[in-house]
């Protein structure tokens, strides 16, 4: 009577699965793998409730292999050891066996590793979930040996044909209107899980408040009771490289409106507004440079204005500054410059000083040639000597364009 509707709802088959149609549609890959009963090791990537545990459970339910789940947050060698022995025994009678490891990111290296060998000979076949990118948080090695499937957030409209066919169920005695559904779906975030517990937040909490011989209706004011809007952010994670992404692309596109939204979008999950204005004095320097020089100096005023106020004073500072470098002209040529010569310095070292710039402060390093032919440019007409300044194997090196 009790069970949440997340877990009574759950789908046992595709039919009643939402969404992913990219992987589980009927020229998806994941779909084919299971008509062919020839599952691979794999790794679900993908934003909070899009469905990962509910695809490794509806493979666990089609296929006549055996079928282990760790929570990698509470779970470690001892469980795998025990699970690998089943494994292993399961072998002789050719029978295999999946193991869905939930938060893989959670798994340090060395866990990892000891996960590999059995991985890499097929005693196991690895399905692992995340919400954080594997390219950082999973071993080459063990990635190199699984296929990535990307997960995608669930649209508005899939949540609420959801939301509307489950209330019509759930809930016949209670009034839900299409603009409250709307609404619920848009506050989930995209997150199949989160969109089922506003619905049962909502209607326990229009239930509460029912008048006797009148029918129970969600409200707008029940529904704000009910729930904040979630922000789906971790400072961690691969959610908060994507969004200051997002700030530093559309600062560079001169896009003002964009800028500051990403910004705010930062601060409101709670992001340290100094990274957010070291992320912007960077930006600063490396796209805006020589254009406007002043751009450098305003970006660490800002920081220092960060550090004396604080959240949330400083936040209106950290948007007039992103609105600014969004809106000033931009030059690269110092960060182009910096990728040339740090390739020109691994390739060919430690390359001389020429002799002729060096400084010449004793008579040993004067009969040796140290400052020799050296043009003092301010005593030039023009201020200006075509002297070479660069190693005799970069003379010819254009940095700047």
């Amino acid at each position: 009577m009790n069970e949440p509707l997340a877990s009574k709802y759950r789908p046992k088959d595709f039919d009643n699965f939402v969404g992913q149609q990219h992987l589980i549609g009927t020229k998806g890959p994941i779909r084919k793998f299971l008509e062919l009963e020839r599952i691979p090791s794999m790794i679900f990537w993908g934003p909070p409730g899009t469905g990962k545990t509910t695809l490794a459970y509806i493979i666990s339910q089609n296929l006549y292999y055996d079928f282990y789940k760790l929570q990698a947050v509470n779970s470690g060698k001892d469980k795998l050891r025990k699970i690998v022995a089943k494994a292993l025994a399961n072998q002789q009678y050719n029978k295999k066996t999946i193991l869905f490891l939930d938060e893989i990111h959670r798994w340090n290296k060395a866990q990892q590793d000891a996960l590999l060998p059995y991985v890499e000979k097929g005693v196991i076949i690895l399905i692992g979930a995340t919400t954080e990118n594997p390219s950082f948080t999973v071993i080459s090695a063990l990635l190199s040996r699984t296929k990535v499937f990307v997960f995608n957030q669930h649209t508005e409209e899939d949540i609420f044909n959801l939301l509307k066919r489950i209330a019509k169920e759930e809930y016949p005695e209670i009034t839900i209107t299409k603009k409250i559904l709307e609404t619920m779906a848009g506050l989930s975030n995209g997150d199949i899980r989160s969109a089922l517990n506003i619905l049962e937040m909502t209607t326990t909490l229009a239930l509460s408040e029912q008048k006797e011989g009148k029918k129970t209706k969600v409200t707008n004011e029940i529904l704000e009771n009910a729930v904040q809007k979630p922000i789906y952010y971790d400072k961690n994670g691969d959610e908060h490289y994507n969004i200051i992404s997002a700030i530093h692309k559309s600062m560079r596109s001169s896009n003002p409106d964009a800028a500051a939204y990403w910004v705010e979008r930062m601060l409101q999950a709670g992001e340290d507004p100094l990274y957010v204005a070291r992320r912007l004095l960077r930006f600063a320097s490396e796209d805006i440079g020589n254009a406007d020089p002043q751009a450098v100096i305003l970006a660490n005023t800002v920081y220092e204005t960060c550090q004396k106020l604080g959240m949330p004073e400083c936040s209106v500072a950290l948007l007039q500054l992103a609105i600014y470098l969004a809106k000033a002209p931009k030059d690269n040529s110092a960060y182009m410059a910096e990728g040339k010569i740090k390739k020109d310095i691994e390739q060919y070292g430690n390359l001389p000083v020429p002799l002729h710039i060096r400084n010449a402060p004793t008579k040993l390093m004067k009969d040796i040639g140290y400052g020799k032919g050296y043009q003092y440019d301010h005593n030039l007409t023009n201020k200006k000597s075509d002297q070479q300044c660069l190693p005799d194997k970069l003379k010819s090196r254009k940095y700047i364009s």
